[in-house]
């Protein structure tokens, strides 16, 4: 799966913007830190009624949602749920969170016949790609002993020793194998960008959109009044600044939409080829496609998330049949020779 290296900082403090030119009410942009990266919400503060919402109550809103969602699943965090539950021989006590999350998580492996796996963790970190550090990782690596150690990972890999269970009104996430671990970075931003979406509805903002760490999910109507804007980077090797090379720019809305590429992060091996960070849970490699970039538009972020790794990992030609055969998707898929767009 395409991994991204999320939760090396704390939530941030808010910082709150007027917006110039609206159309639609007063909108207003925060900005902060999380996840690794940067987050940045714009919303109109004109709820349903024409009533005016607190700006305070969303800083709050949002601030209780980043918190929360860091204390449960960052792997860099030793306090959080997902590292106590990589730490324990069998199971830990689950919260809403990690419980919602485990179960989209495994539709979506079902759905995938495996592909999209959220329990390749020892893999994406072989690989240098996961919570380990990725320098003495490569360490590790070498022609001869790689594939013995690939196969040996794959033994206890895959969501099949996964499982919730309930007794009472207690929920635990337990696995069969203690050697089983879990990195939910392939999809947690765009469920971050869901929850506050959710909680955007439920307190009746009806114009946003929410950018943690480059995942989206937008309703309704920019500043303008028009669709918002959404700029799709080009696959630069080593584009790191977003936005500093526009390959196209989509307008959507009510939608989630996610891109996902391999010219952000990867490696060079020592026989000279390039190791992307797509990695393949079912047979443990980097994946080498000709796909270079794959923009994926859902009803929400965290299915857009998902299915732009699950694209990076199956490749240009079986993504192009995926998004063909999915009335619900739309995407915009980038390689050498060209852009494929369904949208």
């Amino acid at each position: 799966m395409t991994m991204k290296y999320l939760f090396h900082t704390t939530v941030s403090a808010l910082i709150l913007f007027l917006c110039s030119g609206c159309s639609e009410g007063t909108y207003y942009t925060m900005e902060g830190y999380t996840q690794g990266g940067e987050y940045k919400i714009t919303f109109d503060d004109t709820g349903s009624g024409w009533k005016k919402i607190s700006r305070r109550r969303v800083a709050s809103t949002v601030e209780n949602i980043l918190m929360e969602v860091e204390s449960t699943l960052s792997g860099y965090d030793s306090t959080s749920a997902v590292s106590a539950f990589n730490r324990s021989d069998k199971s830990i006590v689950s919260n809403p969170i990690l419980s919602e999350l485990f179960e989209i998580s495994l539709d979506i492996w079902e759905e995938t016949d495996g592909m999209f796996d959220i329990s390749g963790a020892p893999l994406f970190d072989y690989w240098g790609f996961g919570f380990k550090d990725p320098v003495k990782m490569q360490e590790l690596r070498d022609g001869s002993g790689t594939p013995a150690t690939v196969d040996s990972l794959l033994k206890f890999c895959g969501m099949r020793h996964l499982s919730l269970q309930r007794r009472g009104d207690e929920v635990s996430l337990v696995k069969d194998d203690p050697r089983t671990r879990v990195n939910f970075n392939a999809i947690a931003q765009g469920y971050t960008c869901d929850l506050i979406a959710s909680a955007f509805d439920s307190i009746g903002i009806r114009n946003y959109l929410i950018d943690v760490g480059m995942e989206i999910t937008c309703k309704g109507v920019n500043a303008k009044g028009l669709k918002w804007h959404i700029g799709i980077d080009a696959p630069i090797d080593g584009n790191m600044t977003a936005g500093q090379f526009i390959q196209d720019v989509l307008e959507v809305s009510d939608c989630g939409i996610v891109t996902s590429g391999n010219y952000r992060k990867f490696f060079i091996g020592e026989n000279g080829e390039k190791y992307a960070h797509s990695i393949n849970p079912v047979t443990g490699y980097p994946s080498r496609d000709s796909l270079l970039s794959a923009t994926v538009i859902a009803p929400d972020a965290a299915h857009a998330d998902a299915y732009a790794t699950f694209c990076m990992v199956i490749g240009y030609e079986k993504a192009v049949n995926f998004l063909e055969s999915r009335e619900d998707l739309h995407g915009y898929l980038i390689t050498p020779n060209g852009v494929y767009k369904k949208l």
